[in-house]
C-alpha cells in the first residue's frame, strides 16, 4: 500500500486506518457522524494528498486540455479552475478532474486517487500534439480545510486576503510561512473553505500550524467516510460509483461541464447526439421516505417490483436524519417527485425522486 506524507500524523492522531485506491488513508477519528457535523457547523482538515497532479505545460498546452476534457478551456483566466471530465472516446468517463489554469502555457489537472496510472496513461496516449507533461503526483501533499469556519482559522497562517478567493479561483502565495503553496476554493463539502498544495517536505509544519490555528474553533482532522457523506448531500458524483467508463456525462447530469463549442474534443459528436436525441437512463437523487439506508447495488424498482435503475451510491444524511441516495434511473421514473422504491433485503422500500443537492448548507 502506497501512503501519503502525513500517514504517521494520522495514526498519531487517533485515525482508523483502511486501505482506499492503493493507499492507506484514514476512514475516520471521532466518528463519522461528529465528522460530519464538524465541517457543516465549524471545520475539519482532509488529507487529499493521495489524489493525482499532472502538469500541462509549453505552447502546445491549451491544445491538449481542451482536446482531453469536456469543458471549455478557453473561458478559462489566470488564476481560475474548473471542473471537467475526460471522456474515454467511446461515450463513457476516464475520470473527472480539475483544470487549474496555472500560468500561461501551463495547467495543473487534479485526478482522483484510484486512476492515477489510468488517467496519466491516457493524457500521455492523446498527447499527438507536443505538450510537455509532468507527473507531479508523489512530490505534491495537498489538504482539505472545509467548514465555515474554515476562512477565520486559515486567515491567522496568510497575508492573503482568503475573502478574495472565490469558488473556483486559487492563488499561489506563502502560507503558514511556507512558500510557494497554492491556496484553492475548490472544495468538495458545500460548506466552504480551501484546499492547500505543497511539497511533501512541508506537511508537518503545514498540519501543526493549521491545527494550532484552528484550536479555538474546535478544529478537528476528518476521515473520508464523512468526506463520502458530505459530498454525497451536496450530490457531487464519486467516480467508481456514480461515474465510470460505461457512464456518459449526459447521462450523469455532467451536461454544465460538455460544452460543445469546445473545438473538437473527444467524444463530441457522441455526446451531443445524446443531449439532443435524450437518453435512456439519468442519474437522480432520492431520498427514503420508508425507514431505509440504500447502499451502493441496491435495486431501484417500480411499484409492482420491476427494476427500473441501480442505487450508485447511498447513506443516512447526518443534516436530514434519513437515508438519501443517487443512482441511475430509467427515463420513465426520472422526473423529480417520482415515487421510486429501493430493494432492501428483498423488501421494497418507498422513496422519492429529488433535485439536487439533497441540503444547501451555505
Amino acid at each position: 500500500m502506497k501512503i501519503t506524507a502525513f500517514n504517521e500524523l494520522h495514526k498519531q492522531a487517533g485515525g482508523k486506518m483502511v486501505e482506499f485506491a492503493g493507499f492507506e488513508m484514514p476512514i475516520e477519528y471521532s466518528g463519522i457522524k461528529d465528522e460530519h457535523m464538524t465541517v457543516r457547523e465549524k471545520v475539519g482538515v482532509f488529507d487529499v494528498s493521495h489524489m493525482g497532479e499532472f502538469w500541462v505545460k509549453g505552447p502546445k498546452a491549451f491544445q491538449l486540455v481542451q482536446k482531453v476534457t469536456t469543458n471549455d478551456v478557453s473561458k478559462l483566466e489566470l488564476g481560475q479552475a474548473q471542473y471537467s471530465c475526460f471522456p474515454n472516446g467511446k461515450g463513457g468517463i476516464v475520470d473527472d478532474l480539475l483544470v487549474y489554469y496555472y500560468e500561461p502555457e501551463k495547467y495543473l489537472l487534479v485526478v482522483n486517487a484510484s486512476n492515477i496510472e489510468k488517467d496519466w496513461n491516457w493524457v500521455v496516449s492523446q498527447n499527438d500534439v507536443g505538450a510537455v507533461l509532468e507527473n507531479a503526483s508523489d512530490a505534491m501533499s495537498q489538504l482539505a480545510i472545509q467548514g465555515p469556519l474554515a476562512t477565520k482559522v486559515l486567515q491567522k497562517l496568510t497575508d492573503v486576503n482568503l475573502s478574495a478567493i472565490k469558488y473556483y479561483t486559487f492563488v499561489t502565495d506563502r502560507f503558514g510561512g511556507i512558500d510557494n503553496v497554492i491556496i484553492s476554493a475548490t472544495g468538495y463539502t458545500g460548506s466552504g473553505g480551501f484546499e492547500l498544495y505543497f511539497a511533501n517536505e512541508h506537511v508537518g509544519k503545514m498540519w501543526n500550524a493549521i491545527f494550532e490555528a484552528g484550536k479555538e474553533e474546535g478544529i478537528k482532522p476528518i476521515g473520508l467516510g464523512a468526506r463520502d457523506t458530505l459530498r454525497l448531500e451536496m450530490g457531487f458524483c464519486l467516480y467508481g460509483n456514480d461515474i465510470d467508463d460505461t457512464t456518459s456525462p449526459i447521462e450523469a447530469g455532467l451536461g454544465w461541464i460538455t460544452k460543445f463549442n469546445n473545438g473538437n474534443f473527444i467524444d463530441k459528436d457522441l455526446l451531443l447526439m445524446q443531449k439532443q436525441e435524450g437518453v435512456s437512463r439519468q442519474l437522480r437523487g432520492f431520498e427514503m421516505i420508508d425507514r431505509g439506508i440504500p447502499r451502493h447495488g441496491y435495486e431501484l424498482c417500480e411499484v409492482s417490483g420491476n427494476p427500473i435503475g441501480v442505487v450508485t451510491s447511498g447513506t443516512m444524511s447526518p443534516v436530514l436524519n434519513k437515508g438519501i441516495g443517487m443512482g441511475y434511473i430509467t427515463k420513465e421514473y426520472s422526473a423529480f417527485g417520482t415515487e421510486i422504491y429501493v430493494k432492501i433485503r428483498e423488501k421494497l422500500v418507498k422513496a422519492e425522486v429529488v433535485k439536487l443537492p439533497f441540503i444547501n448548507p451555505l
